[in-house]
């Protein structure tokens, strides 16, 4: 059965889409840490980062850093802080959030409530920026 990351990338479940190429898909977090926080996941569906190869894990994260600079730009923030957990869903990502401190990172604490209007502004806004 396909991932709940595959549908969103086949569209079959709507999200707030950053940016894709032919190998990867950036889209926002719909239970962020925090406003701007976005998945990267590859579109082919592996479980564990580490399964990846090396050359789609490489270029996965060169996907990600363009995705993390385009945050950058349109959120204030000190850094796009990175984690790979990978228990969440059973297909490879990455979080890029908007950190200040090391407790912006922290994915036991509780979530914001976004609008659906902010979302879709943060989503045009940040793709506006994204230089693939």
């Amino acid at each position: 059965m396909a991932s709940i990351f595959t549908k969103i990338i086949k569209g079959e479940i709507p999200s707030y889409k950053i940016a894709e190429d032919d190998r990867f898909f950036a889209f926002l977090d719909i239970n962020p840490l925090g406003e701007g926080h976005t998945l990267v996941v590859p579109k082919e569906e592996i479980d564990y980062i580490f399964d990846l190869n090396a050359e789609v894990l490489a270029d996965m994260m060169v996907f990600a850093q363009k995705i993390a600079k385009a945050i950058k730009e349109v959120i204030p923030c000190n850094r796009i802080g990175v984690s790979v957990i990978g228990l969440e869903v059973p297909h490879a990502h990455i979080h890029l959030v908007p950190i200040n401190t090391l407790g912006d990172i922290n994915f036991s604490k509780s979530r914001p409530q976004i609008s659906k209007e902010v979302f879709e502004d943060l989503s045009q806004k940040i793709s506006q920026k994204v230089i693939l």
